[in-house]
């Protein structure tokens, strides 16, 4: 009985799920309006609708409760009695192997290919591993944190005390089960950042020296401009973004960060802000710029069935945009570290071929962070420069 109940709770929320809106803001909302729902309902449904969605868009024939019971096949490891209720011959074999389970699904539904999950899968940056990145969306991606220094001690005793399994990942970077209530285990906010494992790696790009002047000019919420403060404190920092809600998320963050010297600018970096900027020029500028988030679709798996591919070429075409009005306020020699979220070619490389050969820039080095491998949101970082005196 209570997986059949289950099963309608899954069917109401995707009837009443609108598309274009993120899952993490309409399932509060839905929970709120059934307030009969205890903690426990609440995170079978979560489940059962993010898992859902995992399949992307693989079976589009199959009626939405088979592709739900064959996303949860695919993306649990352990027993569940909703499995056990519904397709206990699947059950029994919860702990086989992904190749095993998906040569199953295969037999039981002969159009299945791992390939519609993510059909843009041609369309990746070189050196992703297109297997292991389709079948990384049947995993949901760990929370990472980062510890600021001088903390690391009081952390791991917290989250131990609180029998929370966590893993050391280097360089005060902890991973935590996805889901784990850090206000609960960590009061102090001043403790640590919640920031992505691949987040964290594009730091190794920045290389600032001691009064360096750096803009984040796609700043969000401050997470790139507080690994560039760790690295160094004595830089002269200029943040802004288009938009203004989210500066003022910023300003709470770098509050509780101890960043207290900063300037903040509202900008469409669309538009030409000769008016606002003609005065600066910077020893470096991050540009984590505006972009599919294909990388990160691992934590927003309804994005896959909301994404169309003419996107791609709209974030590609507002990229180059951007950057054309960006880099004319770098110093000779400085760095550009420009930053996506995405998996694909067209917003990576192809942006960075257009930054050399358009606007003249020399790449000195470029990577994609591989978070499929990991647990981790999956990025790409390039490091280029204009010609030195």
């Amino acid at each position: 009985m209570k997986a059949i109940n289950q099963l309608k709770t899954f069917q109401r929320i995707l009837d009443e799920y609108p598309a274009e809106t993120p899952l993490s803001k309409f399932l509060p909302g839905f929970y709120r309006q059934n307030k009969q729902m205890g903690s426990t309902d609440r995170r079978i449904a979560s489940r059962l609708v993010y898992n859902y969605f995992r399949l992307g868009r693989a079976l589009p024939n199959v009626s939405a409760d088979e592709r739900l019971f064959v996303a949860e096949f695919l993306c649990n490891t352990q027993l569940n009695s909703f499995l056990q209720h519904f397709k206990p011959e699947w059950a029994a074999c919860i702990n086989f192997s992904m190749a095993e389970k998906l040569a199953m699904v295969k037999t039981a539904h002969p159009d299945f290919k791992l390939d519609d999950v993510f059909p843009w899968s041609n369309q990746l940056s070189a050196g992703i591993d297109k297997e292991a990145f389709l079948r990384s969306f049947f995993i949901q991606p760990d929370l990472f944190i980062r510890v600021h220094k001088g903390y690391e001690t009081q952390v791991k005793v917290a989250l131990a005390a609180a029998e929370i399994v966590f893993k050391d990942e280097g360089n005060n970077c902890i991973s935590l089960p996805n889901g784990t209530r850090l206000e609960a285990v960590l009061p102090n906010q001043r403790w640590f950042e919640v920031q992505d494992y691949s987040s964290q790696q594009t730091a190794q790009f920045f290389k600032p020296a001691k009064w360096d002047a750096w803009w984040d000019a796609c700043a969000a919420s401050g997470g790139k401009s507080l690994l560039l403060h760790d690295l160094e404190p004595n830089i002269k920092l200029v943040v802004s973004d288009i938009r203004e809600s989210i500066l003022a998320n910023l300003d709470e963050r770098f509050q509780q960060a101890g960043l207290t010297k900063y300037q903040k600018k509202l900008l469409d970096l669309t538009q030409n802000n000769d008016l606002l900027m003609h005065d600066y020029a910077f020893d470096g500028i991050i540009l984590d710029a505006p972009c599919s988030g294909s990388g990160t679709w691992g934590r927003t798996p309804e994005m896959i069935s909301q994404f169309e591919t003419y996107n791609i070429e709209f974030f590609q075409k507002l990229q180059q945009s951007i950057v054309r009005n960006v880099v004319k306020y770098l110093k000779p020699g400085k760095p550009l570290v420009y930053i996506t979220c995405s998996a694909f070619k067209a917003e990576n490389e192809d942006v960075v071929n257009f930054i050399v050969k358009e606007l003249g820039l020399k790449l000195e080095e470029s990577k994609v962070l591989k978070g499929y491998e990991g647990k981790a949101d999956t990025m790409f970082v390039a490091r280029l420069s204009p010609p030195a005196p």
